[in-house]
């Protein structure tokens, strides 16, 4: 049975992890609203822009002259996957999460005999690929310098994807990270972002009928498809970066709450150590005095 000088070090140090983990909370919490404001205030633009490409693309799919962007390089050997996660630890399975969802594609393609080129942006989902994927790895972008995300950001990760991309070191890329759904919520995702890959609305064939392009739908595509690039990844950047706060801020509650419980039982521990003490003492005490 440990002494009442180490349970009482023991309470002491809890109370101590306890204060840090609230602390975190607090942050996270004060982080979530700003990040959660810029995902959600990004998703409309992204539909909207997204519906644009849609229709522009589906006026020239099976085109001869449509972008390499749009039309892909033809075949589909070799795959670029860019796994987004977080620079630092302490946000429960947020980080785990991406990095399973990126494992098991991995594994798929491998086991269809296509060739797998990992890039990874964010620290931990490097260091958890790391370990079996390590002669895969083809670059790592580094974000923990970043206070706040913009799009420059996004545009960097774009231009170095679209760089590999025209140097054919890779057929398809796709993306993943977790989109936002609530703070105990956060959904791992996997989108395919080059040959660029838009959900056609219904009735957008039609609306685009309506509309004269100058100049035509292809040279448009050719600007507009690398921008696409860039809003897909930064749209991602957002959701991941209001997942990580929200994983962040439900998972320090949870210590938080554990390191409270934690307390309760070693402070009754110490209680009842003390007064197995007292008691002993007192019996000495008594059988002392009847002794003479």
């Amino acid at each position: 049975m440990p002494s009442l000088k180490d349970l009482k070090n023991r309470i002491e140090s809890v109370k101590s992890t306890r204060k840090i983990t609230k602390a975190m909370q607090m942050v996270a919490a004060a982080k979530l609203r700003r990040a959660q404001d810029a995902a959600e205030q990004a998703r409309p633009y992204a539909a909207r822009f997204n519906a644009v490409m849609a229709s522009l693309a589906a006026s020239v799919a099976g085109s001869d002259t449509a972008p390499r962007l749009l039309a892909g390089s033809g075949k589909d050997d070799v795959h670029l996957l860019v796994v987004m996660t977080a620079e630092r630890g302490l946000c429960g399975g947020f980080n785990s999460s991406i990095v399973k969802l990126a494992k098991a594609h991995a594994e798929k393609l491998l086991e269809a005999g296509k060739q797998v080129k990992v890039l990874t942006v964010g620290k931990k989902g490097r260091e958890q690929l790391k370990r079996e994927f390590d002669n895969l790895m083809v670059g790592h972008v580094d974000l923990s310098e970043v206070k706040r995300l913009g799009y420059n950001n996004a545009q960097d990760i774009a231009k170095d994807v679209l760089g590999r991309f025209d140097a054919n070191e890779f057929d398809v890329a796709t993306i993943f990270f977790n989109r936002f759904q609530s703070v105990i919520s956060q959904i791992p995702t996997a989108q395919q972002i080059i040959p660029a890959s838009y959900e056609t609305e219904e009735g957008a064939s039609e609306a685009s009928a309506l509309y004269d392009y100058e100049p035509d739908e292809e040279a448009i595509l050719a600007d507009l498809l690398p921008r696409g690039v860039a809003t897909q990844i930064f749209s991602a950047l957002l959701e991941n970066a209001a997942s990580e706060q929200g994983a962040r801020m439900s998972a320090m509650d949870n210590a938080t709450r554990n390191a409270g419980d934690m307390i309760d039982k070693l402070t009754t521990e110490f209680n009842r150590s003390r007064q197995a003490v007292i008691t002993n003492e007192l019996i000495e005490i008594i059988s002392g005095a009847e002794a003479l």
